[in-house]
């Protein structure tokens, strides 16, 4: 049901420090996103943190059924790398320091966060998310 009370805004946060791949990672889901499969990129991506080198990229696309070559020139071209490092930007000035982090606040139609009024880190149950939720609308 959309009631439009909520939305759910993904920004990427790669943490090269601990992931040196990360980044590469997270230009491997858009690039798959070209074609429709970004989620599905995404998932793969976690499932195997370790397996993230340009080969297993190549090969999780294919396994996807992506165009290939498509893919590998998205990789090539660096098409997203200023939107990551702009993510990566407005979650530090955020304060965010690990993933996931989910900010629950208000949001212009940018997607950007204005104000933040409830921080959930790490991962958590939806009874969690659901209280935050509810009493973030219950507020004037």
């Amino acid at each position: 049901m959309r009631t439009g009370k909520v939305q759910y805004v993904f920004k990427d946060f790669p943490l090269e420090r601990i992931h040196p791949q990360a980044f590469r990672a997270a230009e491997a889901a858009y690039c798959a996103g070209e074609q429709g499969k970004f989620w599905e990129m995404h998932a793969q991506l976690f499932t195997d943190q370790a397996a993230l080198s340009a080969g297993d990229f190549q090969r999780l696309a294919e396994g996807l059924r992506l165009n290939l070559s498509r893919f590998q020139a998205c990789l090539e071209s660096g098409t997203y790398a200023v939107r990551i490092r702009r993510d990566l930007a407005e979650g530090n000035r955020l304060g965010i320091s690990g993933t996931p982090t989910f900010l629950l606040g208000f949001t212009p139609s940018s997607g950007s966060v204005v104000r933040a009024v409830k921080i959930i880190r790490g991962a958590k149950g939806f009874s969690e998310f659901q209280q935050a939720i509810e009493e973030l609308l219950a507020k004037p």
